[in-house]
């Protein structure tokens, strides 16, 4: 699939973008909202990632994603955020998959992870198409303005990404 993206470093200047790409109607009920300090402070830090991705066609941004524990000597890699502003253009996925290959072509991780809300089945949907496992479920771990929703714990490990056809060695 030729990539249709670059993701690059946020800078503080793209934060006004994240902000209201968090924030949108689509994306604000499955998404912590953050304040700018919380973004720079994740921008700055050694243990996170913050990357905005932008469309290879004219440089507008579609996205960033979060990714924590990137110093863990557990060598695995929590997915924190993964947002999309323009949706059913394949984004998401894209996105994912520079992930996994960022994870564990790049980094050479053992395991990456992330929950999602219950509630949230089109990414539930995507996470399995994509080679992901469901771990668990955390009980009432997410507070609504109608009273608490689970979230599901989800993992891929290092030899189930080699297997993907589209894995190791291959365009993505």
């Amino acid at each position: 699939m030729p990539s249709s993206l670059i993701l690059r470093p946020t800078a503080v200047a793209d934060l006004a973008f994240v902000l209201a790409a968090e924030r949108h109607i689509d994306n604000a009920p499955y998404i912590g909202q953050w304040t700018q300090a919380r973004h720079e402070a994740a921008i700055s830090s050694g243990d996170e990632a913050h990357f905005v991705a932008v469309t290879t066609t004219d440089d507008q941004p579609v996205g960033y994603l979060i990714l924590a524990e990137i110093s863990s000597p557990h060598r695995m890699v929590a997915l924190r955020r993964i947002v999309v502003t323009c949706k059913q253009q394949g984004y998401g996925r894209e996105l994912l998959r520079w992930v996994k290959a960022y994870v564990f072509e790049t980094l050479g991780y053992h395991r990456l992870w992330f929950d999602v809300l219950l509630s949230n089945q089109r990414a539930q949907a995507l996470y399995r198409s994509e080679g992901f496992v469901e771990e668990g479920r955390l009980r009432d771990s997410w507070k609504t303005a109608s009273g608490y929703e689970d979230r599901l714990v989800m993992s891929m490990l290092a030899h189930e990404y080699q297997s993907l056809e589209y894995g190791v060695n291959s365009e993505h």
